[in-house]
């Protein structure tokens, strides 16, 4: 099925490094891009970074007190299909973009936002029309990885929600799945890990150091070939059946945070960017590591497309819900 949004305009909403990527992967889709931020001169140069040309481009990255210009003619973006917001998660932030959204944008175009803990439903409660709303969410750097997570409810239109779901496996180079429960699956599963290893370190079990070591050398290997699921039926189901059954009763079940994240909370702490962060870094650290990371993603990128478990999963039936 092709998408009826194929090449279709597409308003980006959002600051920092995921709004500015995003838009690559978007630009790299076929789509006539507008990306809105605070803050021009450092959106030009993320997606700079990311070696994409923006001779064409740069005149539709604008600012929110640039609204009135062609394209926006009486503050409406007649010509785009779909509204992408990215936000921090806070509620009256996501709200306050969603009524953004829906002043600039024809009624009949798709808005779609980022979260990761708040319900869709809630986000839908203060909408003109929350059927076109729909949660999409995104992985840093946006345009090399292949996770899409589309979150949907009984209040979606589902042919607009399908036909996000078919253009972005078709023209965003994805592997989206489709989530008819709310609330962010990505974010459950990830939440259970950090919460397990803020048990370990808080207790003495294992050092920060050590937990890194743990994910990288063992999950890091085997995620990107096959997830969980896959992975414990390739190195025989049965055995951890056995295994779960006795250490479930050990995992933590901690509803806060540990005192060593809240101070670092309590300073503001930005991890690279301010130095307060799990680790210490020096001056030009943040800058190193972004190159590493950006030349690691394409490096991986490369190596899951080249995977036959890639083939296997193109030529597996889609499932939905």
């Amino acid at each position: 099925m092709e998408s009826k949004y194929k090449g279709a305009p597409i308003l980006v909403i959002g600051n920092g490094k995921l709004a500015s990527s995003v838009t690559v992967c978007l630009l790299l889709g076929g789509h006539a891009v507008t990306l809105m931020t605070d803050d021009k001169e450092d959106a030009v140069d993320r997606i700079n970074n990311h070696f994409i040309d923006l001779s064409g481009f740069n005149e539709r990255i604008i600012t929110p007190d640039l609204l009135e210009i062609e394209g926006f003619p009486n503050g409406k973006a007649t010509e785009h299909k779909i509204g992408i917001a990215i936000t921090s998660e806070d509620l009256a932030e996501k709200r306050a973009m969603i009524q953004q959204l829906e002043k600039i944008l024809f009624p009949g175009s798709a808005i779609a936002i980022n979260t990761e803990s708040i319900p869709l439903s809630l986000l839908q409660e203060t909408c003109h029309r929350p059927n076109r709303l729909v949660g999409l969410n995104w992985v840093e750097p946006a345009h090399t990885t292949f996770f899409l997570e589309l979150i949907i409810n009984a209040n979606t239109n589902r042919k607009l929600a399908d036909n996000i779901y078919d253009l972005a496996k078709s023209h965003w180079s994805k592997d989206p799945y489709l989530i008819f429960n709310n609330v962010s699956i990505r974010a459950r599963m990830l939440s259970g890990m950090i919460r397990e290893a803020f048990y370990l370190v808080q207790n003495g079990y294992a050092s920060i150091e050590d937990i890194d070591r743990a994910c990288r050398n063992d999950a890091g290997y085997y995620l990107p070939f096959a997830g969980n699921f896959r992975y414990m039926d390739l190195m025989g189901t049965y055995a951890y059946g056995l295994v779960m059954k006795d250490l479930n009763r050990e995992l933590s079940k901690d509803t806060g945070i540990p005192p060593f994240l809240e101070e670092i909370i309590k300073q503001g702490g930005l991890g690279m960017e301010n130095n307060k962060g799990f680790y210490t870094y020096k001056e030009g650290d943040a800058e190193r590591w972004n190159r590493i990371f950006s030349t690691f993603s394409y490096q991986i990128q490369d190596i899951i497309e080249k995977n036959p478990f890639n083939e296997i999963q193109k030529a597996a039936v889609n499932y939905r819900v």
